[in-house]
């Protein structure tokens, strides 16, 4: 539930511009038996979710109350038996679970699940069917061990019919002192992490953590075509940019960043009624490849798997491998496009992910080479919603001193009298 603190006074204009662009946060607490912490979150979250109405497939989009809950089903987990877990209840019957895990060296939240009840009609007017829904899916939510998980910008973790936009979070399993740690892992969307303070003397030995490499500037956005004996079924115009952590052959452990040149890229691929598929081969990678499938009632295309095999010359095993077919992102409707400015973070596996820059995706229906009608991502929604803040904002403030300054001048002729 949302932790009590006091009130500071804040000047109007920030209140506003803070009530405009974001849902307020909660914090959440796991307690053993003992009374004492071993899960803390605090963070806001956006649910984005598609479901069939007797009109057809509509889009929601719902926030993650003030006032949820942390239920009593959430665990602290048994040392070689079970993993801790924090579930969030709100509304009417919709849950949300982390679930985590740990190595020597890092914790994540290894899956996350969503309930949603269709039988919610305030959220889910003129729904088709009753009942509750379970979507599932691994995260990029990592830190090191006695470490915070901080990631202040948005990040979109997608599942079937759903996307979770978690905004402003700070998440810690395992703790060691009954609280947040002061030291902190920061997420990839906010950029290389801030200078951490400097050990005491005599540091006890600690395990090694992953390094990231020199991030490398943004990759080459690229038009991809795929065409089959109907005509085009997938145009994709993209930037791609893939990040590995593996061990190297010092035992070493490094995340890798590897940006895809379209100009020594060679894209092939395949059409079906159920799959559409575009196949990347570039250098070191054979292949990279990404599946698009459809869900016939919903009538709405998405990414659905993405599968890379890639030689690391300086890993420990050379050959990396990753898949994943349970993806639900860049989602629309058949017929129509895709288009997200702002960069996409998709995690595959828990070592291996793929930012998607400046896309613009239509699969199966494409007509005459071109994209279709355009549905915007979350995430671009949401950053127009700063600019229209402060632009409201600001006309409200020059509003409120024309009418002081018209109030004032009024008041000063009223104080001549004519003689």
């Amino acid at each position: 539930m949302a932790a009590p603190g006091g009130a500071r006074r804040q000047p109007l204009l920030l209140l506003l511009l803070a009530g405009l662009m974001h849902c307020a946060s909660a914090v959440f607490v796991v307690q053993d038996g003992t009374g004492t912490a071993c899960i803390m979150a605090n963070f806001s979250a956006a649910f984005l979710t598609n479901y069939n109405t007797k009109s057809g497939p509509k889009n929601v989009t719902f926030e993650l109350p003030s006032d949820a809950k942390v239920l009593n089903s959430s665990s602290c987990g048994k040392e070689n038996a079970s993993n801790p877990s924090l579930m969030i209840a709100f509304g009417r019957g919709h849950t949300l679970t982390l679930n985590f895990a740990r190595n020597a060296t890092r914790y994540n939240v290894q899956m996350m699940s969503f309930v949603y009840n269709l039988s919610d009609t305030e959220v889910f007017p003129n729904a088709s069917s009753n009942g509750s829904m379970t979507v599932k899916s691994i995260t990029n939510i990592m830190a090191d061990i006695n470490k915070k998980y901080r990631c202040v910008n948005s990040n979109q973790i997608h599942m079937e019919n759903v996307t979770v936009t978690f905004h402003d979070a700070t998440i810690q399993a395992y703790l060691s002192n009954n609280t947040f740690s002061k030291e902190e892992t920061r997420c990839e969307q906010d950029g290389p992490s801030p200078t951490t303070p400097p050990k005491p003397p005599h540091p006890s030995p600690s395990p090694p953590h992953p390094s990231p490499s020199p991030e490398p500037e943004n990759p080459s956005v690229y038009k991809y075509n795929v065409s089959g004996t109907n005509g085009t079924c997938l145009l994709a115009r993209m930037g791609l940019q893939l990040n590995i952590t593996y061990k190297k052959k010092d035992n070493t452990t490094v995340t890798g960043v590897f940006n895809i040149n379209p100009n020594k890229t060679r894209a092939s691929g395949s059409c079906t009624a159920q799959m559409v598929t575009l196949e990347l081969q570039s250098g070191s990678i054979t292949p990279l490849v990404f599946q698009f499938g459809m869900n016939a009632s919903s009538s709405r295309f998405y990414l659905q798997g993405i599968q890379v095999n890639m030689t690391l010359p300086d890993a420990r095993d050379p050959t990396f491998k990753a898949t994943n077919s349970s993806l639900r992102a860049l989602q629309a409707t058949v017929g129509s496009s895709y288009k997200c400015n702002t960069e996409e973070h998709i995690q595959v596996t828990e070592a291996f992910s793929v930012n998607i820059f400046e896309v613009w995706v239509q699969a199966f229906q494409v007509e005459g080479d071109k994209f279709g009608s355009v549905e915007e991502c979350q995430l671009d929604e949401n950053n127009m919603l700063i600019p229209i803040a402060v632009g409201g904002a600001l006309a409200g403030l020059v509003l409120i001193v024309l009418i002081a300054y018209l109030i004032g001048r009024k008041r000063s002729h009223a104080g001549y009298q004519t003689i």
